[in-house]
């Protein structure tokens, strides 16, 4: 259970655009919290991050010498890599305004 969405476009220079957000989700195969998670996830980017994000999913079934790199100890734990500084919320990702204040994104005004 891994996947990307599509890579950033670079800013001129190379570097990653500073408004794009890499997000990874750890999970544990496939349990109802961990598709919950993703799905929290995957809902949350189109409302609030569209177009601006990318979500790489880490299975520790398949590959649990990964969690140690980003110091995961809870499943499912969602790790922000960009913009820096990391962050990492652990859950199913399901309140809305805790993932909002965790990854430090602001809520999207309404419309004038």
């Amino acid at each position: 259970m891994t996947g990307l969405e599509p890579l950033p476009e670079r800013a001129p220079g190379g570097d990653p655009d500073p408004g794009h957000y890499h997000l990874r989700l750890y999970v544990a195969g496939q349990t109802s919290k961990s598709l919950k998670a993703l799905a929290n996830l995957k809902r949350f980017c189109e409302e609030h991050l569209a177009g601006r994000y990318e979500i790489e999913v880490i299975d520790l079934l398949e590959n649990p010498r990964l969690a140690a790199g980003d110091q995961v100890l809870a499943i499912p734990t969602l790790v922000r890599k960009l913009p820096a500084p990391l962050k990492r919320i652990i859950g199913d990702l399901s309140n809305t305004e805790k993932v909002l204040v965790g990854l430090d994104i602001r809520p999207r005004a309404a419309p004038v």
